[in-house]
């Protein structure tokens, strides 16, 4: 049985007129199904509607039982309704009874209908209900008219995101408005209150209903055509690093562009009444929700791409640019995006946010570590979290564990408002210990210092009370920059630098690139292992003068000063050698040329590789002091890749194999009369921290929200105890990890962890 004359462009046209009547919600929507029935020459036509249980409830009917409206209701994969809801996709029935789904409600006094259409009432890929049409018949319904109900489905699914239907059940909140509790990574510490700011805002589409639809088409066909130029030109003549995207991101993008299937879709969704917007949001919407449904990671993630190649044409179709930053916010931001690199957040106004929520990025990703410096809370690897708020939807997150609360309850929102309350009194009672020298109760004094790599963290040098900057990463000065930074913008750039510190010395790290740390504006390598690759020290040595630009800038910068440099992922003295022999190749040109030099210079080695461990000594009476990247150091000694969930916590740097290599490290520089600093994330933990004084360490680098716990710890602990409690745990047989002793120890003798 076709649709009736005109089709579902004449459907469409009168629900527009029906959503212009000043008429209430549930007026509107029973005229709705009314209107949907007639034009699909259907008997039957229900909406029924997600609750923020989970339940689906008949919110309008033509045909069934008016007095089951609003007392009908279905769990979530309960009958053919819930079927749909739970797989998001269409159901055509010619006899629904004979399914094995079918749930019979006698209150609806659906018996006697057979035939039976159902699709998802869907948004940005989320479920939001189910419209229905049944007829008596034993019919078979077309492929036509089953594209006018996704149509009108669409329209149905943006009056319930608009909250025009929330009037009807007050006391049950729709599925788009629901409270959620989504779990992801920790990136950085705290708790943050406040409201979705959408990183790359999606497109709203207001107008849904086509005018007139040959021009629709048209200006789709246009909108594609220019976002498939525009995307060619970045492949093939643009400054792709400008644009911060890599080559094989954009290829995939004109693979997308160019798919047939694709443009004809949006084309088939217009020539049903759509405007071109509402095509493109149609057909996005029901790949995503198709794709969120995969367990293949691979299609997954091509839903990124599909994602990112609609919102470019969205953005032509109302004649915006392609942006992805806002730098002016709201009060208590909380930026929810899919990813960003360090550039975009140093965008925001730091003094209105409140929090950052990823899809992508782990604990040692570049956004989490400038996240840390600018003490903002971070929660990262949260899956389909841009999908799941809308801007100004109240969110919670908790940096600390990774929990991030979606338009939480009032009970909920209470008592991380006390969370964050007592979070504040302790930070108040951190800062009131920031004068204080950091000295165990038995007279040793521990050095306490920041990491660092950013002229805004240096201010937090004051603010804490540190002793100094033990690892600046100049590395990120470079990320953030459109081009590789001349050496007399990294000159300026050290200058600033120490200007900024003062007195506290600062110990610059050269270029920590590659591996996962991949300059916008060079080429990647592509390699089957890049954590064990091309990078670092490694880059440095392979090309030379990017190391002398580095080194020459950082000798000028320090002229009268004391320079400290030091060289990551040293794997052997003999790669120490030659670093050695550049900087001083660089000192004998500079003083050839006239240039003030440094009033000292001291070079260290980063200990991070296990190889280094066998030339322990050695590299101990070369270098001038050591440094121990604890996060690189750990991922090798056990072979667990900090990036993987299924291995990362799999060993414990509380265990014996890790305290017995740290403490050889510190024995060794030591016995060489050499300083020797812990600059991982072991530093800033209070437990870990005291055990890395127990085995000797005196000056640790952290965090700068690590160090009034650090400090504190320090000033309740003896070392000489907890040193002989290591000695005496190391010596027994078959220890796991000495986490418990080291636990118990601390609570034994009050020291705060």
């Amino acid at each position: 049985m076709p649709t009736a004359p005109g089709g579902p462009r004449v459907l469409l046209r009168r629900l527009r007129e029906i959503m212009a009547e000043p008429i209430g919600a549930q007026a509107r929507l029973d005229k709705i199904v009314t209107l949907i029935a007639a034009n699909m020459v259907a008997e039957v036509c229900s909406v029924y509607v997600m609750r923020a249980d989970g339940a689906l409830e008949l919110y309008a009917t033509e045909g069934l039982n008016r007095e089951a409206v609003h007392l009908t209701t279905m769990k979530a994969g309960e009958g053919l309704v819930g079927l749909i809801a739970k797989t998001a996709e269409p159901l055509s029935l010619s006899d629904a009874q004979s399914h094995p789904a079918f749930s019979y409600r006698p209150e609806t006094g659906e018996e006697i209908y057979h035939a039976f259409l159902g699709v998802p009432l869907l948004r940005a890929g989320n479920t939001l209900g189910v419209l229905v049409v049944q007829n008596r018949t034993y019919r078979v319904y077309t492929d036509e008219e089953m594209e006018a109900l996704q149509t009108t489905s669409m329209v149905l699914a943006e009056m319930l995101a608009s909250g025009e239907l929330q009037a009807i059940a007050a006391q049950e909140a729709t599925a788009l408005r629901r409270p959620l509790h989504q779990r992801g990574v920790p990136l950085a510490d705290g708790v943050g209150l406040g409201h979705v700011v959408l990183h790359e805002p999606r497109i709203v589409v207001k107008n849904l209903i086509a005018e007139d639809v040959q021009r629709e088409v048209k200006r789709l066909e246009q909108a594609i055509e220019e976002t498939r130029a525009a995307i060619d030109e970045l492949i093939e003549h643009g400054d792709v690093a400008h644009h911060g995207e890599h080559r094989e991101v954009l290829e995939t993008f004109r693979m997308f562009a160019h798919d047939q299937g694709w443009l004809r879709r949006m084309r088939e969704a217009v020539l049903t009444g759509l405007t071109a917007e509402a095509a493109v949001e149609r057909v996005q919407s029901d790949n995503r929700a198709r794709m969120l449904r995969q367990t293949d990671p691979y299609l997954r993630e091509r839903l990124h791409d599909l994602d990112d190649l609609a919102n470019r044409v969205l953005h032509r179709l109302v004649g915006r640019e392609f942006v992805t930053a806002q730098a002016s916010l709201p009060d208590n931001a909380i930026v929810v995006a899919r990813s960003m690199g360090p550039a975009a957040l140093l965008e925001y106004d730091r003094s209105r946010l409140r929090g950052l929520v990823l899809e992508e990025g782990g604990p040692t990703s570049h956004i989490a570590i400038v996240a840390r410096a600018l003490a903002i809370p971070a929660v990262g690897e949260v899956e389909n979290a841009t999908a799941l708020v809308e801007t100004g939807d109240p969110i919670i997150i908790d940096g600390s564990v990774g929990d991030v609360q979606i338009r939480p309850r009032a009970d909920v929102e209470s008592a991380y408002a006390a969370k964050a309350r007592l979070r504040a009194r302790r930070q108040e009672q951190y800062r009131k210990l920031r004068d204080l020298p950091a000295v165990t109760k038995d007279g040793i004094e521990i050095g306490l210092h920041l990491n660092a790599g950013l002229l805004v963290d240096l201010p937090h040098l004051a603010e804490t009370g540190a002793a100094g900057v033990g690892l600046f990463r100049t590395e990120l000065q470079f990320m953030i920059a459109e081009r590789m930074p001349s050496g007399a913008a990294q000159q300026k750039f050290y200058s600033a630098v120490l200007e900024a510190v003062g007195d506290r010395p600062v110990t610059f790290r050269t270029l920590d690139i590659g591996g996962d740390k991949i300059l916008p504006y060079m080429k990647k390598v592509e390699e089957e292992n890049p954590a064990l690759g091309w990078r670092a020290i490694r880059i440095s040595l392979d090309r030379p003068a990017l190391l002398r630009s580095q080194i020459r800038a950082l000798l000028k910068a320090a002229a009268g000063r004391p320079l400290k440099v030091m060289f990551p992922m040293v794997a052997t003295c003999a790669e120490f050698a030659r670093a050695r022999e550049i900087v001083e190749r660089e000192q004998a040109y500079l003083s050839h040329h006239g240039h003030a030099a440094p009033s000292s210079i001291a070079l260290g080695a980063m200990v991070e590789v296990p190889s280094l461990l066998f030339e322990i000594g050695e590299i101990a009476r070369q270098a001038d002091f050591l440094s121990v990247g604890s996060n690189d150091l750990m991922q090798y000694l056990f072979a667990a890749d900090r990036e993987n969930r299924m291995v990362a916590h799999r060993f414990d740097p509380l265990s014996p194999p890790s305290l017995r290599a740290l403490k050889l490290i510190v024995d060794h520089a030591a016995a060489a009369g050499r300083p020797v600093t812990l600059c991982g994330e072991l530093g800033g933990k209070p437990l870990e921290a005291m055990a890395l004084i127990g085995l000797g360490f005196r000056e640790l680098s952290m965090a700068p929200a690590s160090v009034g716990p650090v400090k504190a710890m320090v000033l309740k602990l003896d070392a000489a105890r907890v040193s002989a409690l290591l000695e005496r745990e190391l010596a027994r047989p078959a220890v796991e990890s000495l986490r418990p002793a080291l636990v118990e120890f601390a609570e034994r003798q009050g020291v705060p962890v």
